[in-house]
């Protein structure tokens, strides 16, 4: 049976609605998006680090009881639990601090063992950190040689703008390892300051990829593969939060990627008709998370 495999950070949310705090949930980009898949009755594996606390534990049990693996998940005794407060502004967006106090040696885990069509999904600032650099490029070589189909969410935020110029050959690496790069019009415009969507489509970014989705919030969906190009209209909806949409596009895509049996060659020249139901499937998710203060779907 094919798999789903994800690799980043691990945090507790504690969200804030007019300066006050009023909720606290286990978090993480990826994090997020395997939840909703073990939710789905996908098997679902996670290479992460915790804390061996009150936190650790919480979000471990949290993790059992929502069918995702936590045989792949470095827990670590010198530090704390990751945490990050998340203020929800009038239009139910986040702005994050996070607080962190990881020891020296990160990420002290053995991989799972992937095959041919499995799914391995990553991104987010955790991708492209000096810190774990090494181990995930471990894993992408890895995935890349069983052929399995590699998805990347940059997720790229302006808290990490100001290291941008020293990360890039880290996303470009990324960007070449992966099946499909998914990103927002936000990080792209963190990446590639100054430049329009449409450049960044043409010059930067579709040489290294060549399944290329973009999402833009309320605005259409840009989907881009070696054969066409095509906008996909969200609908409205009015959200209770938008924390987890994006991971949980990620899902609903993986999601659908497994439910309609599409393996890694068949990326290569997969039509419109597919396309389309891999996009509605992403979309149906993310809507579901934004209805809900929780990460993930119900």
């Amino acid at each position: 049976m094919r798999k789903v495999i994800g690799i980043g950070e691990t945090i507790l949310d504690i969200l804030f609605r007019n300066h006050q705090p009023c909720r606290a949930v286990p978090g993480g980009s990826t994090f997020n998006c395997l939840i909703s898949l073990g939710r789905s009755g996908i098997p679902a594996l996670f290479i992460s680090e915790l804390g061996n606390d009150r936190i650790g534990a919480r979000i471990k049990a949290f993790m059992e009881e929502n069918n995702l693996s936590t045989d792949y998940v470095h827990f670590f005794d010198r530090g704390q639990s990751p945490v990050a407060m998340a203020f929800l502004d009038e239009n139910r967006d986040a702005e994050y601090a996070f607080y962190t106090n990881f020891p020296e040696k990160r990420l002290d885990v053995a991989f799972p063992v992937i095959r041919e069509n499995d799914l391995l999904i990553f991104g987010s600032y955790f991708a492209v950190n000096p810190a774990l650099r090494g181990k995930v490029r471990e894993l992408l070589h890895y995935a890349q040689e069983q052929k399995a189909i590699i998805y990347y969410d940059v997720n790229f935020r302006r808290a990490h703008a100001g290291e941008r110029l020293q990360l890039m050959d880290a996303f470009f690496e990324n960007f070449r390892y992966a099946t499909i790069v998914r990103c927002s019009g936000e990080d792209m415009g963190v990446l590639f300051p100054g430049r329009t969507l449409a450049q960044i489509r043409e010059d930067s970014l579709f040489g290294y990829c060549e399944n290329l989705i973009i999402t833009q919030g309320t605005g259409d969906i840009l989907l881009q593969t070696s054969s066409f190009r095509k906008n996909y209209p969200v609908e409205a909806v009015t959200p209770v939060s938008t924390i987890g949409a994006g991971d949980n596009f990620n899902a609903g895509l993986a999601y659908g990627l497994l439910k309609n049996e599409v393996s890694f060659h068949d990326l290569a020249t997969l039509p419109e008709n597919k396309w389309d139901k891999l996009i509605a499937s992403a979309m149906d998710f993310a809507k579901r998370a934004c209805l809900s203060m929780d990460n993930y779907i119900g």
